[in-house]
């Protein structure tokens, strides 16, 4: 949970899976959920308001070359 003035809240950043045993986000049909928003892009979100330039969260965080959205947008200013 990130708290505070220059986020922008009430809102959800992912999706919340259905938490259905089997369902389309059970990855081995066994409960096993696979979260669709990383940690590293949360991290990189943060990383950019605290003013890291993009080669520096780059190199912090080389598994964000995985994900379209590097920057989820929950920061503002």
């Amino acid at each position: 949970m990130i708290i505070g003035g220059a986020v922008t809240g009430q809102k959800v950043y992912g999706e919340i899976p259905p938490l259905v045993l089997g369902g389309p986000q059970d990855s081995a049909k066994r409960g096993q959920i696979i979260p669709t928003t990383s940690t590293d892009q949360y991290s990189a979100t943060l990383a950019s308001w605290y003013g890291l330039s993009p080669s520096q969260i780059a190199e912090i965080f080389p598994n964000l070359r995985n994900f379209d959205q590097t920057d989820l947008g929950f920061m503002v200013g």
